[in-house]
């Protein structure tokens, strides 16, 4: 039982750079990076204060999976976030889980 945990731990621990890997070329690729930056405010917050102030929020991932998909307004300040047409449900989930992962 012990080995199955820490092999389980090691799979997860390695599979993590990818997943940021993939999330932050779904970024680039859907646009977001026009508009946000990891760790500096751009147009839109920096994707490091978002996870910051949605932490610890039981819906923060429905929260900014809406505003991915439909847009939000009044969040950050007076320039609204457009919707993006171009994620779907599936993309966007994988976008806030990335951006909520961020310390």
């Amino acid at each position: 039982m012990k080995a199955a945990l820490i092999a389980l731990t090691v799979a997860f621990a390695a599979s993590a750079p990818a997943f940021a890997q993939d999330a932050a070329a779904l970024a680039k690729s859907k646009n977001c990076m026009s508009c946000h930056a990891v760790d500096k405010k751009v147009v839109g917050p920096a994707y490091k204060d978002v996870a910051k102030k949605f932490a610890g929020q039981k819906d923060a991932e429905a929260q900014l999976i809406k505003a991915v998909l439909e847009g939000s307004k009044g969040v950050w300040g007076p320039i609204p976030m457009p919707a993006n047409k171009n994620v779907s449900q599936a993309e966007a989930k994988q976008l806030v889980d990335w951006i909520l992962s961020m310390k």
